[in-house]
């Protein structure tokens, strides 16, 4: 054989294994700047680590080798910048989005996704707003605010033996919607609409509760529900504590963070807080989130908050569609993402018609001695 000619075979062999390769790009958008930094790099750092994961297993689609890229965006928790960069995502070729990380931004967000036929799942966002506009490209993995508002709203009465209820929400798309749902919850309790003694409002960057504090202090409620993210309630459990307010905080899954002993301090307190996240394992199961949360802490150094084990799980759905489908393109793999079935870290994934999870489940918390403890899980 000519040299020529058996220098261009070499070189046309080295040149297969690249052009069999394909590039799969993932986006992830959460707020990872501002208050609510922390939850919004756990989310970011789970969707991560199961690129990383996808990467390292050598995951294929259509018997072509895969690189599997994330692209990670911060939307600061901004209504504005979170349409921003969705279309910065969906500009940048993302096949898939994992976000976003609050209601207030992941709604708005998703009418940008939906006309760019783009799958998106959420890891977090609980407004029922997000699913119910009938978007076919809307996913979550989390219960929703109507099982939360619910579920919270018979603890409160069952359990804490709420005789009077004050409410307080922050104005967000998040901390608004729980908050009306626990109040629908209270009031289709039997007598439940007199135990509500006071509703007030805040806001997610408030630092001065005092004045609404005062107010509720009057009524001398048993529970004090809040809607809203741990960056606030940590604050406004100290200025409960110097007010002299005895009455239990119970809240939702923003408030269910490894980051609220220190946000709240001594006047964190044992059992005085109850929140609620809208997922959760039990039996065999907790033995593999226990696995995740140890690798997860090694890989990044860093405490587990809440969302890591959701967004991770995200990821993987999306990979195990595109798989079934034997592609990436979004309307080729969407119609098996919506009738996907499965087995994350955080339990079974399946879509009902809207995107909802099915059978969602929810993990009620407390805090003793400064570290979150789990009650039980509820469906």
């Amino acid at each position: 054989m000519p040299v020529r000619t058996a220098l261009a075979l070499v070189v046309s062999l080295a040149a297969l294994p690249a052009l069999a390769q394909i590039e799969v790009k993932i986006g992830s958008a959460a707020s990872v700047s501002g208050p609510g930094a922390h939850q919004g790099k756990d989310t970011e750092n789970g969707a991560r680590l199961a690129i990383e994961d996808l990467n390292a297993r050598g995951v294929m689609i259509d018997g072509k080798k895969v690189k599997w890229v994330l692209l990670a965006e911060d939307d600061a928790s901004d209504p504005k910048q979170g349409t921003a960069v969705a279309q910065k995502l969906v500009d940048a070729g993302a096949v898939g989005v994992v976000g976003h990380l609050n209601s207030g931004t992941t709604v708005p967000a998703s009418k940008i996704y939906s006309a760019a036929g783009i799958p998106q799942i959420s890891p977090a966002t609980t407004s029922p707003v997000y699913t119910s506009q009938g978007f076919k490209t809307a996913f979550r993995v989390v219960a929703n605010d109507n099982l939360i508002g619910r579920a919270l709203a018979r603890y409160s009465v069952d359990t804490l033996h709420a005789k009077k209820i004050a409410v307080i929400d922050d104005r967000t798309a998040f901390g608004q919607g729980l908050a009306d749902e626990f109040v629908k919850g209270i009031k289709s309790m039997p007598g439940g609409a007199g135990l509500i003694v006071s509703r007030q409002y805040t806001t997610d960057k408030a630092t001065d509760f005092n004045a609404i504090l005062t107010q509720i202090r009057a009524k001398q409620p048993d529970v004090i529900f809040y809607g809203g993210m741990d960056a606030v309630a940590g604050p406004m459990l100290r200025q409960m504590k110097a007010l002299g307010i005895a009455a239990k905080l119970v809240s939702g899954d923003g408030v269910c963070s490894e980051k609220m002993p220190r946000l709240a301090g001594d006047a964190l307190g044992e059992d005085k807080v109850t929140c609620v996240v809208a997922g959760g394992v039990t039996g065999p199961q907790e033995a593999g989130m226990d696995a995740f949360t140890k690798r997860y802490e090694q890989r990044f150094k860093l405490p587990l908050q809440t969302y890591a084990p959701y967004a991770y799980d995200a990821v993987m759905t999306l990979a195990t569609a595109m798989q079934q489908a034997k592609s990436s393109t979004p309307s080729v793999y969407l119609p098996l993402l919506a009738k996907i079935n499965y087995q994350g870290v955080t339990g079974a994934i399946a879509f009902d018609p809207h995107g909802d999870l099915r059978n969602a489940a929810l993990t009620l918390y407390t805090y003793r001695q400064g570290k979150q403890t789990k009650l039980k899980v509820v469906r």
